[in-house]
């Protein structure tokens, strides 16, 4: 997100790309205003945090008329730096790896894998959903200071020493889905996507609180 924007809760920023998506199926739609109820119930956000999500960012709608949807989503584009390509890299190309580069966002036009890497032979030298594999030894080579995220889909025992080479690659942020929990400075985010606890969860979840 743009540096210029106000400093938000992270709670609030996680739900800014949410409610860029439904703005875009609203504004393809030809819907021309929206009322935080809607939204509400689209997104699965109550109104009230939904208002309270937008009063960061000053007086986006009026009482009685709701939101612009086209007003909405050129600031939401724009707050959310749309307009900007982020350059990613995926760093193990196995079933996981392999099912991120043939989505490659599709949805998320402003994100894109652009490279990836394995050691894995077989796979170095092809692409996957049209992106170029390259062995893991040609990392510090390839990458280059407009990528800033890395995607990490390898085994839990190399995450960290991969980590340590893309840190000082300059990678600001990591999406790690792999079970280890990784040291990095405290200026790099890191997001762990732990698929085998979240599913844990969600069965425990369903069996002590049923829904009534």
């Amino acid at each position: 997100m743009s540096n210029e924007q106000p400093k938000i809760p992270q709670a609030t920023a996680k739900r800014l790309p949410l409610y860029y998506r439904f703005l875009k199926n609203l504004h393809a739609s030809g819907k021309l205003r929206v009322s935080s109820a809607e939204l509400s119930e689209a997104v699965k956000v109550d109104s009230a945090t939904i208002r309270r999500d937008f009063s960061y960012f000053g007086a986006l709608g009026k009482k009685g008329y709701g939101y612009n949807v086209s007003y909405l989503l050129s600031f939401f584009r724009k707050t959310l730096d749309q307009d900007e390509i982020t350059e990613v890299v995926l760093v193990g190309v196995g079933n996981l790896g392999t099912a991120f580069l043939n989505y490659n966002f599709m949805k998320n036009n402003n994100t894109q894998i652009v490279m990836a890497f394995d050691v894995d032979e077989a796979k170095v030298g092809n692409e996957v959903g049209g992106v170029p594999v390259y062995h893991l030894d040609e990392l510090e080579e390839r990458l280059n200071e407009r990528m800033t995220v890395a995607i990490l889909t390898v085994p839990a025992q190399v995450a960290q020493p991969i980590t340590d080479r893309l840190v000082r690659k300059g990678i600001k942020g990591i999406l790690n889905f792999t079970p280890a929990r990784l040291n990095v400075p405290e200026t790099i985010r890191v997001h762990h996507i732990d698929l085998a606890i979240e599913l844990q969860s969600l069965v425990y979840f369903l069996k002590n609180y049923p829904a009534e």
